[in-house]
């Protein structure tokens, strides 16, 4: 496996940036655990690309070349990334447990010709933007006004707490 010298794979100035939506957060890693690529892209390039090898025909399986362009294939890309460099630190059973529990269903779905985000990624144009976002209607607010459902209503009932705490604190008073 290739390992991947600091600043390679990244665009001059530093910005690794993709697209906002399927971005995950940056990854953490403490000083004592060197990651085998710097990038999600560097992962791809060097090492998914390389070693997963399927006869893509847009009829069995689906494959975007600019895959970079699909905002699941970069959040499942980058799920991949995350899961490797996390393994393939357990040398008994971290990459088996890559392979059957992240990298083969994450790939089923990404190259599923009929419902993957590839769909329409198939023939000489190559990438296609046909396929949108799901579809939704807007929701009432109200209902996810609960803790379970968000972190403002989880604060606002916490907030909530402490004040009723504090009222009973002081019509108790010291003493009583």
């Amino acid at each position: 496996m290739p390992r991947q010298q600091q600043g390679e794979g990244v665009p001059a100035g530093g910005d690794t940036a993709a697209p906002a939506m399927g971005t995950p957060p940056p990854m953490e890693t403490d000083d004592s655990t060197e990651l085998v690529f710097r990038s999600v892209d560097a992962f791809y390039d060097e090492y998914l690309c390389q070693v997963v090898r399927r006869r893509v025909d847009g009829v069995h399986l689906a494959w975007c070349p600019d895959w970079w362009s699909h905002p699941e294939a970069i959040a499942r890309i980058a799920t991949l990334w995350r899961a490797f460099e996390h393994l393939r630190l357990d040398p008994a059973l971290g990459m088996s447990h890559w392979w059957l529990h992240h990298a083969d269903p994450h790939l089923a779905v990404l190259m599923d010709p009929r419902t993957g985000p590839f769909t329409f990624c198939a023939g000489p144009d190559g990438h296609s933007a046909e396929i949108g976002p799901l579809p939704g209607n807007p929701s009432p607010p109200e209902m996810w006004d609960h803790p379970a459902f968000s972190l403002d209503a989880a604060e606002a009932a916490d907030a909530e707490a402490e004040a009723k705490e504090e009222e009973e604190a002081g019509t108790q008073g010291p003493g009583q």
